[in-house]
């Protein structure tokens, strides 16, 4: 679940230096009041963008920027966009203008989904900064165009985009500050691209160089100098933001890497750090890392064995998305994601279907599309009756042919499933392969978890052939690296692996050692799933159509099988 924010451009210029022609400067308490407000003053506004006064221009732009918010504001998008138009068309001589009109559209557009039209406008912006000798604000519009440009999965384009940007950011001297946070906006381009990509531990040294660039712009001062150049009166994200964000990349590495407690200590950071700045600042940009942030931390719960807490957190995701439909829009597919993985947690294999096939239903994202095929993909496994729908899932998901995305962690992760249907199928030969070519490629990017799954499994097909060596060679680093991640279902696995190879062998104290282990992670798993099934928020599961349900009715106790945990 990646990043994937619209347009964050925000305006340096002071309040002070602007024409305040806001239409909230008047307040009415009854609703007619406020209504004739609004069309006086959209008569106002529409009047000023009217005047050809050469002096006006400040005014007039301003004016065309507020009446488009205003048409925004009211679901108008149709009025506003000819509007934007004409006013980029008539301030070419006026440089600030230019750019953020230019902006404010592209980032219409990109709200609308409509990211071609929005890269073009970025592309615009970028000739018309160069001309104008503003090559900060020409970095900014070519670092925007690159973040939609990887939405949208161009990787051809990204690649020299991004290289033409690093250029430009580590060739411009200006202001510390302003370089600083063009250093961290290409950045964290280039960490998401890596991530997206699933190349965990290539990703590391773009990581060490946004955690320091983070560290060197939280000591510079951020004076109030104006720039020379009125195009360069912009900026991306406040310093505050930009830490918020840089704790939410190292989130999302850690999770894909394995390294949950690592995980889990930048989150409670990221998340204290939003409180303190939701209390002064209503930006819709801070939901988003909120939610985005729980995203990553529920699937961390889920795999350390804290389901109750991860539903809990859930809620809070539910809750979030109820106060804004299009943060619902943006991340509804998502949330039926992790209710789904909820639902394999608890075995409740008919909600999970449910879920993840509602999921489906609602995204476009490529990545996120395999992620929940994989999935599914994994519930009919266990199942073990839905061999046609299976067939017809691993055919779209087939890491050996056409695999639909570039992501090296999902075609590791389909591996490992064709080896995981492999071995409910006795055929213990393929499954070896298949886990062997997942283990070649987790190994090679650092993915634990996946390196944890595949070695575990490999060693409980080589107990079932009666190689007690080699699955001892495969379960006891198994074991280490869920002990380190921590990942409970795969410690559980192979601590009844351990005591029926030791109990083989001979190996009396070793097998009651690890019998106690084992004894010890299904009372944990068992106390929590009682726990989990017992919260009001565990009828979640059933929700499958329309907004997140406002109430929860209370559970009287836990409703599923607990056998599969023991």
């Amino acid at each position: 679940m990646s990043f994937n924010q619209s347009n964050s451009i925000r305006l340096k210029k002071s309040d002070s230096e602007r024409a305040q022609v806001g239409p909230g400067a008047v307040q009415f308490s009854d609703p007619l009041g406020v209504a004739s407000c609004q069309l006086t003053c959209r008569l106002l506004l529409q009047w000023l963008i009217s005047q050809q006064i050469p002096q006006f221009e400040d005014v007039k732009f301003e004016a065309a920027s507020l009446l488009s918010e205003l048409y925004c504001q009211e679901n108008s998008v149709d009025a506003a966009k000819p509007l934007l138009r004409k006013a980029i068309q008539i301030s070419q001589q006026t440089p600030y203008w230019h750019c953020r009109l230019l902006f404010q559209l592209a980032q219409l557009h990109t709200l609308e989904k409509d990211l071609v039209s929005a890269c073009d406008l970025l592309g615009v912006g970028a000739e018309y900064a160069r001309v104008v000798g503003s090559e900060y604000t020409r970095a900014l519009f070519l670092l925007s165009k690159g973040m939609l440009l990887l939405m949208e999965r161009k990787l051809q384009e990204v690649h020299p985009l991004l290289t033409l940007c690093g250029q430009i950011v580590e060739n411009w001297q200006g202001n510390p500050i302003q370089k600083e946070s063009l250093r961290v906006f290409f950045l964290v381009l280039q960490v998401t691209h890596y991530l997206d990509a699933g190349q965990v531990k290539s990703v590391k040294p773009c990581l060490k160089q946004l955690q320091q660039c983070i560290q060197t712009i939280s000591t510079l001062h951020d004076d109030e100098i104006l720039p020379s150049n009125p195009a360069d009166l912009f900026h991306w994200l406040p310093k505050e933001h930009m830490c918020v964000l840089v704790y939410l990349v190292t989130v999302m590495h850690s999770m894909q890497a394995g390294y949950l407690e690592k995980a889990q200590k930048y989150t409670d950071k990221a998340l204290m750090q939003l409180e303190k700045l939701k209390m002064l600042d209503c930006s819709p940009i801070l939901s988003s890392f909120q939610v985005i942030l729980l995203e990553h931390i529920i699937m961390c719960r889920l795999v350390t064995g804290h389901k109750a807490t991860a539903l809990q957190e859930i809620s809070q995701v539910c809750q979030l998305c109820q106060q804004s439909p299009r943060l619902f829009s943006n991340h509804a597919a998502q949330l039926h994601t992790l209710l789904g993985l909820y639902c394999i947690s608890v075995n409740c294999m008919d909600n999970a279907e449910a879920q993840f096939t509602t999921a489906l239903r609602l995204t476009t994202h490529q990545e996120l599309w395999a992620f929940i095929v994989t999935n599914l993909a994994s519930v009919y496994i266990r199942e073990g009756n839905r061999h046609q729908e299976l067939y017809s899932l691993l055919e779209r998901i087939n890491p050996d042919h056409n695999f639909p995305v570039s992501s090296h962690c999902l075609r590791a992760a389909a591996f490992y499933i064709r080896g995981l249907f492999s071995f409910f199928q006795g055929r213990y030969n393929e499954a070896k392969r298949f886990l062997r070519e997942t283990l070649k490629m987790s190994n090679a990017e650092d993915l634990n978890r996946l390196t944890a799954c595949s070695l575990v499994l490999l060693g409980h097909i080589f107990y079932v052939l009666g190689n007690h060596r080699e699955s001892n060679n495969m379960v006891v680093p198994a074991m280490q690296l869920a002990s380190k991640i921590p990942d409970m279902s795969v410690q559980l696995w192979s601590s009844a692996l351990l005591r029926d190879l030791n109990k083989a062998c001979g190996n009396a104290i070793d097998a009651h050692e690890a019998a106690q282990m084992h004894q010890n992670f299904s009372q944990q798993l068992l106390q929590d799933h009682i726990e989990a099934c017992s919260l009001p928020e565990h009828n979640l599961i059933t929700w499958t159509d329309g907004p997140p349900p406002v109430q929860f009715q209370a559970q009287n106790g836990p409703t599923t099988s607990l056998a599969s945990l023991l």
